[in-house]
């Protein structure tokens, strides 16, 4: 870069620096589509699969058609994510990468979160709308956004739940065996709540969410598991603290479904209604602070703040609600949970899992 271009500077370095920086976002956000392309096509699993492997080769048993498959190729390769050999003309996913790639990963396909810039990249327009009239943008305009969160889930929450975050409170288990009436708030597809159904045969499941599309296909899974136990119920939670049956579930979770809420208060509110005494409520929220300064070292922050801009925050604006975002933090969490009437809460972490706090309280 020419000095002539920062003329106010004395020193270029710092520009030049800072473009550099610049440059590399860039790249990578494309990455992150290609990356998003190859989780969704399955070209990642394919590749893990084949030693090194010409283009014709990989396309073939992708079952996709060769000319997107090579230049994908070669945006890999650019990347620095797969390997290509000129001299053989074949390229290798490596086993390190393969690793962080692939569904069979799972919990640790990254692969999973690349899906969310394509998702938000949808309703771009819509949010620059908003910066300048203000509102928000509804759910419907997110024709990806459950089906993603849904795979993410699946990874960070359902995969963890009977290991790792029941025992978080101790008496669960024992009395989901036994046979209780559980209610997920925001439960999105259900799949929490499908696999505790399963799980547990004599409790009784009902899952809250806005979504009616989301709903009829969660409904569908139920059916086909034949599970008689669980049932999903449309509901706009904005006056739940009105609307909430008072002292009827022995258990209440939410995952990642607050800070989404027009009202979160009165969600809270309504929940702690809802539960009988001595009940419990399990809520599990993205880990971080209310305050910006002690979210900078945070490693996905830049991340959570734009699914807080372009998701969390504006599909509470478009109900009309207070836009609370993703990143909320521990301390405001905790402080509203205590003015829903929750005296003790439990803020627990798990070692795999980054992102997440789990806070558990009871009635």
């Amino acid at each position: 870069m020419c000095n002539a271009c920062v003329p106010m500077l004395n020193d270029a370095k710092p520009v030049e620096a800072f473009a550099d920086q610049l440059l590399d976002m860039i790249n990578q956000g494309a990455l992150s589509l290609m990356v998003s392309i190859g989780h969704r096509t399955g070209l990642f699993d394919c590749m893990a699969e084949l030693p090194d492997a010409t283009l014709e080769k990989i396309s073939s048993n992708a079952g996709l058609e060769k000319r997107y498959v090579k230049e994908w190729l070669a945006a890999m390769v650019a990347g620095g994510i797969v390997r290509y050999s000129p001299e053989e003309n074949t390229y290798q996913l490596p086993a390190s990468h393969a690793a962080l790639l692939t569904r069979s990963a799972s919990p640790d396909n990254i692969a999973v979160f690349a899906q969310y810039i394509s998702v938000l990249g949808q309703v771009e327009d819509r949010i620059v709308d908003c910066f300048r009239q203000g509102g928000g943008v509804a759910y419907e305009h997110y024709p990806r956004f459950h089906e993603v969160m849904a795979e993410d889930s699946g990874q960070t929450v359902i995969a963890a739940l009977e290991e790792h975050i029941l025992p978080l409170a101790s008496h669960l288990e024992p009395e989901l065996k036994q046979g209780i009436s559980v209610l997920d708030v925001g439960c999105g597809r259900g799949r929490a709540l499908l696999s505790l159904a399963e799980s547990y045969p004599n409790s009784e499941f009902t899952g809250y969410e806005l979504s009616a599309e989301t709903l009829a296909d969660t409904r569908r899974q139920a059916d086909e598991k034949g599970l008689t136990n669980v049932h999903f119920v449309e509901q706009d939670l904005t006056d739940f603290d009105q609307q909430a049956e008072e002292n009827r579930f022995d258990l209440v979770t939410a995952f990642d479904a607050i800070h989404d809420q027009a009202t979160p208060q009165n969600v809270l509110n309504g929940i702690y209604k809802t539960l009988k005494p001595g009940g419990t409520f399990l809520m599990q929220d993205i880990r971080a602070s209310s305050k910006l300064e002690n979210n900078l070292e945070h490693p996905i922050s830049p991340f959570l703040y734009t699914i807080s801009t372009m998701h969390c925050m504006t599909v509470s604006l478009a109900q009309g609600g207070i836009g609370l975002g993703t990143m909320w933090g521990e301390e405001l969490a905790v402080e509203m949970l205590g003015i829903a009437g929750f005296a003790k809460v439990e803020v627990n972490q798990l070692e795999h899992d980054f992102s997440n706090n789990f806070y558990v309280t009871r009635k």
